[in-house]
């Protein structure tokens, strides 16, 4: 009896290590799994039919994202428009990359930084303050941080003259401000003059009303 005991013992002990190791060997839940209220936008190479398209950016489903690398510039622009609202948004840029995303857009014709948020990735930015993590114009990081050549989480929240910006996990802005309320946001592929920027790539964009 005791024998049958012990036998019995063994195994279960087995079993619950094969059961630890499997456990510890599946990955962890991604931050950015959509819970309710979010809708997403693009995920990998699917979603350029929820935008409308502004210039002439060579937007295009490519290896898992939605990319453009070509042109003198151009933004995909959301076919809704958000007044209170949240973005989590994945991207890949190069280190020349000129690229944001841009919110509350008062005119989806004739972006500017007079009457929309920029929500910059840009790197190599000539005046820092106002590239990568910064609101151009509106808010400055006090240290950029860097973006080029990995996959990145920008974590954007709006409400009322609020707004804030995550990126990676670290708040790099916080402002208040009146300039735009309401309107569609857009994603960009900017350029440095006559000339293009870098890669942009979109792997995964989720939007949700507060």
């Amino acid at each position: 009896m005791k024998r049958r005991t012990l036998l019995a013992g063994l195994a279960a002990g087995l079993v619950s290590g094969f059961t630890l190791i499997g456990c510890s060997e599946m990955p962890s839940m991604p931050s950015w799994m959509p819970l309710s209220g979010w809708t997403s936008l693009i995920d990998g190479e699917k979603g350029l039919e929820n935008f409308v398209r502004e210039g002439d950016a060579n937007w295009r489903a490519e290896g898992g994202a939605i990319v453009a690398d070509k042109g003198k510039g151009g933004h995909l622009v959301s076919k809704n428009s958000y007044k209170d609202f949240q973005i989590r948004a994945e991207f890949w840029a190069d280190r020349n990359t000129n690229s944001g995303i841009w919110i509350r857009l008062s005119d989806p014709k004739n972006i500017t930084t007079k009457n929309s948020y920029e929500v910059n990735i840009y790197d190599a930015r000539p005046e820092p303050k106002y590239g990568t993590g910064a609101i151009v114009d509106v808010a400055a990081v006090s240290k950029m941080p860097k973006s080029a050549g990995q996959w990145n989480l920008y974590e954007i929240t709006a409400k009322g003259d609020q707004i804030s910006v995550v990126l990676n996990g670290e708040k790099t802005v916080e402002v208040k401000n009146k300039q735009s309320v309401q309107g569609p946001f857009s994603l960009q592929f900017g350029n440095h003059g006559k000339q293009p920027g870098g890669a942009i790539r979109w792997r995964k964009v989720q939007v949700k009303e507060l």
